[in-house]
């Protein structure tokens, strides 16, 4: 037998890990180690520096920031195994994906199942490249969790639509390029009386009111929509087919919300809290944390975390190349949510008075951030469908439980 079919690698993966391994020893500035995606944020513009734009360019141009996406419209092209082994390579040397935001983790996989070939040439590789922010024009103020009885009304005028109407609730609209939005187009049904359309955020009428939470942040915005043009030609799907779209699109919202996607998945990342404890609380003659409550809160925290964080990853494994988010991302939504919101609960109690700062000296960085995440992650149970919400979905569609009059 030949010397090179000895040496030839037996596991395809292996020698894409290589590969993997050397384009970014090549392409990842370690100047950007551990640093954050400014892009999968809502928080507003980021200033890059010359070392983020180049790795942004770099990840775009690789199609890496998309890695199963289609190759034809930008992406990576990779097998779920192959970006597993992507992802494990960049955690092992602090690198982090640059490419993000609601295209990534809503709209894109979206459009790839329910728009044209012309759509998808237009918009996916604008995505894949992080070039172009996109925010989602979905509830208004009478249509939150009842979201089908949205008003914001297209009037059909021949080649395009006038919409009139106002969103509520639209993460990151005031820096946003283009809206996804549910729209209705006939006021007789309910459900079958709403399409899905595409807007250019600075198409005269469009105004955006941005506002101000209690964490200090202005993430969302009020959107008015006043005798807005949208071309015939940004309707995905057919006219009455957007709630079909919508709830598919809010199944890939849910997937990333949970902890699947890179933006939620930051909320579990911090200093252990055991660690912490010790810190802030102190330890006993054993060298444990001292207060006993609090220690068996933490461990089971901590194993509630693995577990969810395990249980993603399982679903993630058995999903075939061809599926998609299931209505199984309602049940994974609603116990990230909570384990969200109970770390952040555990970290103000941990610092005591330490960590209820808002400014000034005396507060560490950390503690003041993790205020900010505290007050925001109460909104996490409400958006991408209240956990309320969730539970019907779970009864209905997992569980089959119906209405029954």
């Amino acid at each position: 037998m030949a010397t090179a079919e000895i040496d030839a690698p037996t596991d395809p993966l292996e020698g894409f890990r290589a590969h993997a391994r050397e384009w970014l020893a090549a392409h990842f500035p370690p100047a950007l180690k551990g640093k954050d995606n400014a892009m999968s944020a809502v928080e507003g513009p980021h200033e890059n520096s010359p070392e983020e734009d180049a790795w942004q360019q770099a990840m775009g141009e690789k199609g890496w920031g998309v890695p199963t996406w289609p190759k034809e419209y930008g992406g990576g092209g990779l097998s779920r195994a192959e970006a597993r082994v992507l992802q494990e390579e960049m955690a092992r040397i602090g690198a982090w994906n640059p490419i993000g935001g609601m295209g990534v983790m809503m709209f894109g996989p979206t459009l790839l199942e329910y728009g044209s070939e012309e759509q998808k040439r237009e918009h996916i590789p604008a995505i894949a490249r992080g070039t172009v922010r996109w925010c989602q024009g979905y509830s208004e103020p009478g249509a939150g969790s009842d979201l089908a009885s949205l008003q914001c009304f297209a009037e059909d005028k021949g080649d395009h639509y006038l919409v009139n109407g106002q969103k509520t609730w639209t993460s990151g609209g005031q820096w946003a390029d283009k809206c996804f939005m549910l729209v209705r187009t006939d006021k007789t049904k309910k459900h079958e009386g709403i399409t899905f359309l595409l807007c250019d955020m600075d198409t005269p009428g469009v105004e955006v009111k941005p506002i101000r939470l209690i964490s200090g942040s202005s993430p969302f915005c009020e959107t008015f929509f006043t005798d807005v043009k949208v071309p015939k030609a940004n309707r995905v799907g057919e006219e009455g087919q957007g709630w079909t779209i919508g709830k598919r699109l809010l199944q890939h919202e849910r997937s990333s919300l949970s902890g699947g996607g890179s933006t939620a998945g930051r909320m579990f990342a911090g200093a252990p809290l055991g660690q912490l404890a010790k810190k802030y609380v102190g330890i006993d003659e054993a060298g444990r944390i001292a207060d006993a409550d609090l220690r068996t809160r933490i461990v089971r925290h901590e194993m509630d975390l693995r577990a969810f964080m395990l249980t993603l990853r399982r679903a993630s494994l058995e999903a075939k190349s061809n599926q998609g988010p299931s209505a199984a991302t309602s049940i994974m939504k609603n116990v990230g949510a909570r384990i969200m919101q109970e770390r952040s609960e555990l970290l103000i109690e941990i610092r005591g008075l330490a960590g209820l700062g808002w400014e000034g000296e005396g507060f560490e960085a950390d503690a003041l951030k993790d205020v900010r995440s505290w007050l925001f992650g109460k909104a996490v149970s409400i958006y991408g469908g209240s956990s309320e919400i969730q539970n019907n979905v779970i009864a209905k569609r997992i569980l089959g439980m119906l209405d029954h009059q």
